[in-house]
């Protein structure tokens, strides 16, 4: 695969982007073989993963930092939803204790680099240390 760069997939370099990859393909593997009645709350899980590196791209690409911002708290939503359905589904005995186990270690950092990601770009956004246009070179 040929590595394609410009400033528009700077978000590629976020590890909160590669973590939350990561955390897809974990969630895909994880849910890939549920029983048939339990494709919807896969198919929701699986969509929730995905939409945290996606949210997590669209507002790197975005120049202005509100609207980073906007789609980094879209991102820890869905961050939010995600382990809610982890955990409902840890409860009703759909998922073991261990696979729940083993897909919150890596959610609980994605969740955590996105925290820390959000309070970065506030301070920045405080002290006005922020370009909202593409930089001149």
């Amino acid at each position: 695969m040929v590595e394609r760069k410009n400033i528009n997939r700077g978000f590629k370099k976020l590890n909160v982007w590669n973590d939350s990859i990561s955390l897809y393909r974990q969630t895909c593997q994880l849910l890939r073989n549920k029983p048939f009645e339990l494709k919807r709350i896969s198919s929701n899980a699986i969509d929730a993963s995905q939409s945290i590196s996606r949210n997590v791209a669209e507002g790197n690409c975005r120049r202005s930092i509100k609207e980073y911002l906007k789609y980094l708290y879209i991102a820890l939503g869905s961050s939010g939803e995600l382990h809610s359905c982890f955990y409902s589904m840890f409860m009703a005995e759909q998922i073991t204790e261990e696979e729940f186990d083993g897909i919150d270690v890596l959610h609980f950092k994605v969740e955590n680099e996105l925290i820390q990601l959000v309070k970065s770009l506030e301070r920045k956004e405080q002290e006005n240390d922020w370009l909202d246009r593409m930089p001149d070179k």
